[in-house]
């Protein structure tokens, strides 16, 4: 059918609106965050709820999520696994001793283990994760159980989106290559210091990995956690000026 000489269309003409992108973040304190990205995935990064005496209360319960990456095996990390676990058996990714260790810890997870070597990159359902070098520690559990070596992570989401969760680590001059290799659009550093680098050196981190945008983590949880974001950012300012420092209370969000 023609009206006035243009095509007749009985239905409504839709256009087909572009995905969202990137992903949204929300930060739990310590270094725990709820990614939600643009294509409906849900991750936990280092889940540490119920104990976490900064983690809002409506946070400290958990999310239905679709996959949960660790850095490190410590209790502040990883506290939370398995109450994530149960809301939805989903995959569970990390350093291969790690993984090793949680195995030996919960039979529940024998199944849904997936171990990454620092370096390896694995696409979980369109997500990738790369492990990348740390340096700290690792253990798991009430008697300290070996759970290999500490890791950062890189996750690259849907449309190629980018971060880097450093974990907990001191500096180290990599970091050079991992801003070379991966480009990150957002990166996440510890600056608490004693248990890992301090606000200077994380400021130095900043400079290494050429980041665009940085958020300050492992901070303000516990008492001998003493680096302040303040002077993080003001180490910031002068190294880096056109990095953005963004400083996250636990409960607000960044987008990437």
């Amino acid at each position: 059918m023609v009206r006035e000489g243009l095509p007749y269309f009985p239905f409504p003409q839709f256009i087909p609106r572009r995905p969202k992108m990137g992903a949204t973040l929300t930060y739990h304190g310590q270094s725990t965050f709820l990614v939600e990205t643009g294509g409906g995935r849900t991750i936990y990064i280092d889940p540490w709820l119920q104990a976490n005496p900064v983690c809002p209360e409506e946070l400290k319960s958990p999310r239905k999520a679709d996959l949960i990456c660790l850095t490190h095996g410590h209790g502040d990390h990883t506290g939370d696994i398995m109450a994530v676990f149960n809301e939805n058996p989903c995959p569970v990714a990390g350093h291969m001793d790690l993984v090793r260790a949680l195995g030996r810890a919960h039979e529940a997870l024998k199944d849904h283990l997936t171990p990454v070597g620092k370096g390896g990159t694995v696409d979980l359902g369109g997500i990738q994760l790369t492990m990348t070098h740390a340096i700290h520690g690792s253990s798991y559990g009430p008697d300290g159980v070996y759970a290999g070596e500490p890791c950062g992570l890189i996750l690259t989401f849907e449309d190629g989106k980018r971060i880097y969760h450093a974990g907990d680590t001191c500096l180290f001059s990599d970091m050079k290559l991992i801003g070379e290799l991966w480009e990150p659009d957002l990166c996440f550093l510890p600056i608490g210091d004693r248990a890992t680098m301090g606000p200077a050196h994380a400021a130095i981190a900043v400079s290494y990995l050429n980041a665009k945008r940085v958020v300050p983590v492992h901070h303000s949880s516990l008492p001998f956690l003493t680096g302040k974001p303040e002077d993080f950012a003001a180490e910031v300012a002068k190294r880096s000026p056109d990095t953005e420092v963004i400083t996250l209370k636990p409960g607000e969000t960044v987008s990437v």
